[in-house]
């Protein structure tokens, strides 16, 4: 049995971009019939699809706990699979694979959690209008979809996340919150009660012991209003960010 089955992993410290990479990693390296588990801040569904997507149906996935921030999963390698080999893209999803319940969710929350610069690959049995139509809408001129295949039961495309471009807006700081006295639950609450609070225009400033771009990345995922962050100071004891919501 492995080891790690009994110890639970924490991402929860590190930046979504490099959970992924490691319980991608992690899987890839799994024996048969072996497993681990591992902590999240939200539901890491999307993580699911995701290995389903390059290794298949031999990817066990067990809830152990679903609760606010932390949520606990339990990962297991059902069968030997080789794993589809890919360069030069961020992330893949086979929407085939995907509940169709899932599917909006799962492919709009994986690719906010991207860097910019990076491409996801989605495959289809045939082009999904609706997603397209839905991140014309969504992200406009700051994605580019472009179509790599198009065959009956097999439509390949590749959606690149273009880098964003600074604009000058006028925004109002209205409140300021020092995370570092709390323990990383409430830091998490007091973070997404301020930014819920904000109205257009309106911006709060964010004080951590460490960088807080997690939230970023989970803002951009699940938020659908336009937000600005800034760093104000970059570590190494102390960071500071503005959030803050676009003027409409």
């Amino acid at each position: 049995m492995n080891q790690l089955a009994g110890m639970p992993i924490d991402v929860r410290v590190f930046v979504p971009i490099e959970r992924h990479r490691m319980l991608l990693r992690m899987f890839a390296e799994l024996p048969v019939g072996e497993k681990f588990r591992f902590i999240n801040d939200h539901d890491p569904l999307p993580l699911c699809y995701e290995l389903r997507s390059i290794h298949g149906d031999v990817v066990g996935w067990e809830y152990i706990k679903r609760d606010g921030i932390d949520w606990q999963v339990e990962v297991t390698r059902l069968e030997t699979s080789k794993g589809r080999e890919f360069s030069g893209i961020s992330t893949l999803m086979d929407m085939r694979r995907i509940a169709p319940e899932d599917l909006t969710h799962v492919i709009f929350h994986r690719y906010g959690m991207m860097e910019e610069q990076g491409t996801m690959e989605i495959i289809a049995s045939t082009e999904p209008v609706a997603i397209r139509d839905s991140f014309r809408q969504k992200y406009g001129e700051k994605h580019l979809w472009s179509v790599q295949r198009d065959e009956p039961g097999n439509y390949v495309a590749h959606i690149f996340k273009k880098a964003g471009r600074p604009t000058e807006e006028r925004i109002t700081v209205v409140a300021q919150h020092d995370a570092r006295p709390y323990e990383p639950a409430m830091r998490h609450e007091i973070f997404f009660t301020a930014f819920n609070s904000l109205r257009p225009g309106e911006a709060f400033v964010f004080i951590n012991d460490h960088d807080p771009k997690p939230l970023y990345y989970q803002i951009e995922a699940e938020s659908t209003e336009p937000f600005n962050w800034e760093y104000l100071e970059r570590g190494p004891e102390v960071w500071t960010v503005r959030v803050g919501k676009k003027p409409q």
